[in-house]
């Protein structure tokens, strides 16, 4: 049994602010006995988008290093739901790092399907992530403490096969740090969460982002931080505003469920 915790903040272009925040949360959670923490999409910086370019810096960047020696410190396991990755002069990744207990970095994962949506017409967001973000090609599946745990970000949430692959590749903890949009997240984000639980018997751990931002007014983000185990049970949830949320995460009860009902012996396709 290992304690895993979702952190949950209000994301700005204020970095210091940001990472305050963060570290703050993350201590109290390590303090309350987590030994594996998510932090949402977008951690270190939410704001204008020309700005997260300029600002945009290597997988072993002076801000994500500040990351990694407080993983090292705390002797967690530490996802940083994602960071901006130097890509080019127009576009920036949006990066998940995975650091391991000693503050070194596990695995990175760059997001793969991006906020490309047109919500207007029903008084949402219109939104291309791909005119300021470089795309990822590959999945990414890492050896933790807590078992091996498969990379996603946000948006990635609405394509199955990229968690199929990822429990296929031996993932028992799926991650879906996000900064899911309010409209979108009230009648989706748990449905999705729950339903990727369910259908690959997996747990899963979803950080998020939480209010309004000042990325030029684009979105105001839903938060509910979950934890769902596999059976699809939400078994921890955030309310609104920055905080955490912890549960005791079963290995066994993934391996009692997946013996129950084998869906992959009695997969047809």
């Amino acid at each position: 049994m290992s304690i895993i915790a979702a952190i949950q903040i209000n994301g700005s272009s204020d970095i210091e602010r940001n990472l305050s925040t963060t570290e703050s949360l993350v201590r109290k959670a390590a303090a309350s006995g987590a030994v594996f923490v998510a932090t949402p999409e977008a951690t270190t910086y939410l704001g204008p988008h020309d700005r997260k370019i300029r600002l945009a810096e290597p997988v072993d960047g002076p801000t994500h290093q500040r990351l990694a020696r407080l993983a090292a410190e705390l002797q967690i396991t530490l996802l940083v739901g994602s960071v901006a990755e130097r890509c080019d002069d127009q576009r920036a990744y949006n990066t998940s790092l995975l650091f391991g207990p000693d503050g070194t970095l596990l695995a990175s994962y760059r997001k793969t399907h991006l906020f490309d949506v047109d919500l207007s017409a029903s008084g949402g967001v219109c939104f291309r992530e791909s005119d300021t973000t470089g795309r990822g090609d590959s999945l990414v599946v890492a050896d933790t403490s807590v078992g091996k745990v498969g990379l996603s970000i946000c948006f990635d949430l609405r394509f199955p096969e990229v968690y199929k692959s990822l429990c296929d590749q031996g993932a028992t903890l799926l991650t879906v740090p996000s900064a899911f949009t309010l409209m979108t997240g009230k009648d989706h984000w748990h449905a999705l969460l729950r339903a990727r639980a369910i259908e690959n018997q997996a747990w899963v751990i979803a950080p998020g982002q939480w209010g309004p931002h000042d990325d030029e007014g684009l979105r105001m983000s839903y938060g509910h931080s979950l934890i769902i185990d596999p059976w699809g049970t939400v078994v921890a949830e955030c309310g609104d505003g920055e905080g955490f949320c912890l549960a005791e995460m079963k290995p066994e009860q993934t391996a009692r469920i997946r013996s129950q009902i084998p869906m992959n012996a009695n997969r047809q396709f």
